[in-house]
């Protein structure tokens, strides 16, 4: 969520050099035209698109320096317009011409932030590696807060929040004359809220206030969403909805989309969780209707999640069903986006290093070329123990540059894994789902998916604490692994639910097996005293049926989990008519206990 809001509040940066006002501009000389145009690009954008008509008609009276501000200025419009490709073009232009580096200085962060915004992030964090070399040279402090900020922000998409924090820092610091410190600390507090630190809440009611004073209500309106999602998340949906009711008008009357969307989609599981069906329902229609089009964003994947979820729970399952595939679609894309977002950060910063790396072995071998013809000329004995002590230097970057590789395939492999049990994150398992799927249906092969969801696990957090619950889903994997085989794919979707994908398994021994993983779990005995027991309800569904789709597997296997948990509970549900129930002794034996 926050990721995407903070790419809409950057763009806030592509903002004002100049305080000046747009009246009189008809008199105005050319050169206080480009500073008028220049300071009005978003508070008046309409008056910026004639002055840039008025000065490009008067383009040959511009001195060099002014005719390169004013191709900035386009370059500038041309993104507003939603034009990337186009916009970053000409954006390239500026930053290779000679004439001003600060405005070159500009045009850079302007493109990197276009960059992130069109989801081009390797691009956009070599970009930002230029950009830091530059900053040190600018000298024009509003230069320097865009360039900061810009920085700042694209860190904070990337989860580098101590970077970002000390980015914002620089800029509290260095603000320029007549610029508020409200950008500065929208980024200070928000890298605190996501860091967890102890003054953070302080920090962010601070940065709100800051912002409110000056009239930067986006800025203010996106921590309180960031605020309200957190109450939701723990449980205080009433207080989410009231900070966030309050506040809808302000957001409704600045027309940003994405951050209305953000407002709406938090509301909207606020009163879901409060019961507020109808409520619930429109404030997600109205977050699918303000997403960015064509994107997958958390806010999107939210409100189809309400959407899903208050169908269903008013037994409206044709249209929980549309709902939960285009659920599984956003939050699929989104978390895809999340993802790319910090490889490229990881594969920018290793290609930095291992640039640097490199250069420097570069010039090791160059002074053992340059000392071994010092050698020729004077073959000094002393020389030859500098040449050993240069190549053991070169060994050792070559071994580092080794080692760095390594890091980076192990960070790539490690982004497959959930962090808790050390199967497949839900990601990843679609992948490899979709890959076996793939080979079954080339070999026309049965396959079976299964859906396991562990019963009452909110009462376990809330009863034995969430060490409990996550002591639970480990002895859980550890249950089921000796039960699949080398070929099965074992994953965690979410929480408490699992998904394994069986090739090679025909409809009735998918439910043998689905029904020898549920024995597996509830023969487990997670504490010492054996007062908790351990259940759960599986969904399972099958090739034969449904075809190899692994979306319409999940979907189906996902059904057939529902009707197990409203049949009941422990126990085994097939998506497909006519399947009959694979019970044991000692499942039967559990089921009894269980209902006592």
């Amino acid at each position: 969520m926050w990721r995407r809001l903070l790419f809409a509040a950057g763009a806030l940066f592509l903002v004002p050099f100049a305080v000046s006002s747009a009246e009189n501009t008809a008199a105005a000389p050319q050169p206080a035209l480009l500073d008028v145009a220049d300071s009005i690009k978003t508070s008046d954008h309409g008056t910026f698109v004639k002055l840039l008509q008025r000065l490009e008609q008067d383009l040959p009276g511009l001195s060099p320096q002014q005719q390169w501000h004013l191709r900035y200025l386009l370059a500038w419009d041309v993104a507003y317009d939603g034009d990337y490709a186009r916009a970053n073009q000409l954006l390239d232009q500026v930053i290779a011409q000679g004439v001003d580096p600060t405005l070159r200085f500009r045009a850079t962060a302007t493109s990197m932030n276009i960059l992130g915004i069109g989801h081009r992030y390797e691009e956009a964090f070599t970009r930002l590696d230029r950009l830091l070399g530059q900053l040190p040279a600018v000298t024009d402090k509003r230069a320097r807060l865009q360039g900061l900020g810009e920085a700042a922000q694209l860190l904070m998409a990337a989860g580098q929040y101590e970077l970002a924090a000390q980015y914002a820092d620089q800029m509290l610091q260095n603000l320029p004359p007549g610029e508020g410190p409200c950008k500065g600390a929208f980024f200070k507090a928000e890298a605190a809220y996501r860091r967890s630190l102890p003054d953070a809440r302080r920090l962010v009611d601070k940065a709100i206030a800051q912002c409110v004073a000056v009239g930067e209500t986006v800025y203010a309106n996106t921590l309180r969403a960031e605020l309200a999602a957190a109450d939701v998340e723990q449980g205080h949906a009433a207080a989410a909805a009231e900070l966030l009711t309050k506040h809808y008008v302000d957001v409704q009357h600045d027309r940003y989309q994405t951050l209305i969307a953000q407002f709406d989609a938090t509301l909207a599981k606020a009163h879901l969780n409060l019961g507020n069906l109808a409520e619930a329902r429109r404030h997600a229609l109205s977050a699918v209707e303000n997403s960015v089009q064509g994107e997958f964003t958390e806010p999107l994947g939210m409100a189809y999640q309400v959407l899903y979820q208050a169908a269903r729970k008013q037994g409206d399952l044709p249209t929980a069903l549309t709902y939960l595939e285009k659920f599984m679609a956003a939050d699929k894309g989104y978390l895809d986006d999340v993802t790319a977002k910090a490889l490229a950060y990881q594969v920018v910063k290793q290609q930095v290093l291992s640039g640097r790396m490199q250069l420097d072995a570069l010039n090791k071998q160059n002074q053992i070329l340059q000392l071994q013809q010092a050698l020729d000329r004077k073959a000094v004995e002393n020389s030859r123990l500098y040449i050993v002590l240069l190549l053991m230097a070169l060994g050792f970057i070559v071994l580092w540059i080794f080692r760095l590789k390594r890091s980076q395939l192990r960070f790539m492999w490690l982004s497959r894994l959930d962090s808790l049990t050390g199967i497949c994150n839900r990601k990843h398992f679609i992948e490899e789902a979709e890959q076996a799927l793939q080979l079954a249906s080339r070999t026309r092969q049965p396959a079976a998916l299964v859906i396991i969801d562990l019963d009452h696990f909110k009462q376990i957090n809330d009863t034995y604490g969430h060490g409990v619950g996550d002591h639970v889903l480990k002895q859980t994997v550890a249950a089921c692994r000796p039960r699949l085989g080398p070929r099965d794919v074992f994953g965690r979707l979410g929480g408490e639910e699992f998904a394994v994908l069986l090739p090679d398994c025909p409809p009735d021994q998918a439910l043998a097996r689905a029904e020898r993983l549920r024995a597996a779990i509830g023969a487990l005995s997670p504490v010492e005293d054996g007062e908790l027991n351990v259940t759960a309800s599986l969904g399972v569904a099958v090739t034969a049926s449904l075809g190899y789709d692994v979306s319409e597997l999940l979907v189906r296997a996902d059904h057939a989990l529902y009707r197990a948990k409203s049949e009941g509970r422990n126990r085994v549900v097939a998506a497909w008519a006519g399947a009959v129930p694979v019970r044991t002794a000692v499942g039967e034996a559990r089921q009894a206990q269980a209902t006592l």
